[in-house]
């Protein structure tokens, strides 16, 4: 029997499964690619690193937050002075990204949420600088490092723990009495003493509000802010009256005149005691001359002798005075 040489509609079908098989493949590819940027054309930067803090190989670049290359290597450089410049990454950028990287650019560590994977962000430039090329540095920005974070809450949490801690003992104390808080909350007859003292706190405001009384009638009396008022009013009378330069008062505050004869008056003193001082007249001789001091001295002493004599013998005195006829 002739075998026919034709195709059949079975082997066209598979035929045309396996060919969009094959497509969709392609396709499939070519989008994965486009969605990694496999297929676009790359240019190398280099970023210093004193540590990598959790980055790999292959990890992800981001300009602005948006995805635009890999971490292709991470290598150590010499030991050296400067333990910022440990690590020499490079990065592997999309070229179509190029005049957003600048000379002001720079690179921060980021994590993927609160603890995701870590990725490298580069912030764009402005136009005043210009655009880096391939094998240039990016500077990076210092970044908070999760590890310190922990350990910082780690401390917070140590801290809240002693807190609650005091906080129990405190509560504890109270609980059982100790203190005049546990006193407050357990002490029964405490407790009856305040509800006293609060009952005749009542009853002593309930007094104080009486009308007829003297606290009363200072609240609730009209007669006596009328009085006040009268008071106040005659007060400020008082005030003006002290104020006027037509009372003896005002002339006081005011008048300089008194001022001129108490200066005068002041000048003459002051004049009286340095003529005394100096020893000038009657009553600076008094002051001043000795000599004149010894004869009054002496003529007191003398009066004082005749008049004691006069009274111990008069009639000496007074014979002849008195005649009879």
């Amino acid at each position: 029997m002739k075998r026919s040489t034709g195709i059949t509609w079975d082997e066209l079908r598979v035929g045309l499964l396996v060919l969009v098989a094959v497509g969709t493949l392609v396709l499939a590819v070519y989008k994965l690619g486009e969605a990694a940027n496999l297929f676009t054309r790359r240019y190398t930067l280099y970023v210093f690193l004193a540590n990598a803090r959790g980055i790999t190989r292959g990890g992800s670049v981001t300009v602005d937050g948006v995805v635009a290359g890999t971490i292709t290597d991470i290598q150590f450089l010499p030991v050296g002075s400067d333990t910022t410049r440990n690590l020499r990454v490079v990065l592997s950028i999309d070229r179509r990204l190029q005049p957003q990287v600048r000379a002001d650019s720079r690179a921060e560590l980021r994590s993927l949420g609160l603890l995701g994977d870590k990725i490298l962000d580069i912030k764009s430039g402005t136009p005043r600088y210009n655009v880096l090329q391939p094998g240039d540095t990016i500077p990076v920005v210092p970044t908070v490092d999760v590890d310190e974070v922990i350990a910082q809450a780690s401390t917070v949490v140590q801290d809240l723990v002693q807190l609650t801690g005091d906080l129990k003992s405190i509560t504890g104390g109270i609980v059982r009495g100790d203190g005049t808080m546990g006193q407050l909350v357990t002490n029964r007859s405490l407790y009856d003493q305040l509800t006293s003292t609060l009952a005749r706190i009542d009853v002593l405001l309930g007094r104080l509000e009486n009308p007829r009384g003297t606290v009363g009638r200072l609240l609730d009396d009209p007669e006596l802010y009328a009085t006040l008022v009268s008071a106040v009013a005659g007060i400020d009378t008082v005030v003006q009256r002290l104020g006027s330069r037509q009372g003896t008062v005002g002339k006081l505050l005011y008048d300089d005149s008194v001022y001129t004869h108490l200066a005068a008056a002041a000048s003459g003193a002051d004049s009286l005691v340095r003529a005394l001082n100096a020893g000038r007249g009657s009553a600076g001789k008094l002051l001043r001359d000795e000599q004149l001091y010894d004869q009054l001295t002496r003529a007191i002493t003398a009066l004082n002798a005749v008049l004691l004599d006069v009274k111990q013998n008069p009639r000496r005195y007074t014979r002849g005075l008195i005649r009879v006829f």
